[in-house]
């Protein structure tokens, strides 16, 4: 036998083993790479959410507080209140009440006070707040006035960022004062207003808080965005 043939051969059957197997090795490489990429993502996004929901429930460092403009609540919005008067919201009670330390009647009755006021519409454009009470409109200009640290009975925290009048009509608010579990810029789907003229007294209350959500919602989808949070 031609030994020079064998070793041809060999050295030929070697060839091809590694050019078939380098493919399969690659292969098994970049799946381990995509798995531990996606392994990685899943842990920041989970450590992201987790950081996200403290800051919600009012758990959060001085230090990670940052200015925010006027324009992260632009838009026009509409009030609550009603949807509580007229039934919508009693399934967001109801569902309060499973996992709460209220009945549902006393979360609606703690809502009362809480969602209360005669503003049904806010308009925020720009600068430009305007305040409707039905067909009656009241407009501001308003400026960034910085923000304030408040801490709750609870422990918990909350921000209040706060805008001063500049012009406008003498029937609106002097300060606005915005609160939405947010501490840092960022679009709100919903915000809770105190509005007045003395910034140090509005601070105080913690009874009453305004909310708006998007006008475009309807009021099923208002309750639903509530369901969900």
């Amino acid at each position: 036998m031609d030994m020079s043939f064998v070793t041809r051969a060999g050295c030929l059957i070697s060839a091809g083993f590694l050019l078939i197997g380098t493919p399969a090795l690659a292969q098994q490489s970049g799946t381990a790479d995509a798995a531990h990429d996606h392994a990685h993502d899943h842990a920041h996004d989970h450590a992201h959410d987790h950081a996200m929901d403290d800051i919600r429930k009012g758990i959060f460092d001085d230090a990670q507080i940052q200015p925010r403009a006027l324009s992260d609540w632009e838009g026009d919005w509409q009030s609550v209140y009603p949807l509580l008067q007229d039934g919508t919201l009693d399934p967001v009670m109801a569902h309060k009440a499973e996992s709460g330390k209220k009945t549902a009647e006393e979360y609606h009755a703690y809502y009362e006070i809480g969602y209360r006021t005669d503003v049904d519409r806010i308009v925020i454009d720009g600068g430009s707040v305007t305040f409707y009470r039905g067909d009656q409109a009241v407009q501001g200009t308003y400026e960034d006035d910085g923000f304030e640290v408040l801490t709750y009975e609870s422990g918990n925290r909350g921000v209040r960022f706060i805008f001063a009048k500049t012009a406008g009509d003498d029937a609106a608010p002097g300060f606005i004062q915005f609160s939405d579990h947010g501490i840092f810029p960022e679009k709100a789907g919903h915000y809770h207003l105190y509005w007045g003229d003395d910034r140090a007294a509005l601070l105080e209350e913690v009874t009453n808080w305004p909310t708006y959500y998007p006008s475009a919602l309807t009021a099923a989808e208002v309750a639903e965005e509530m369901l969900a949070h």
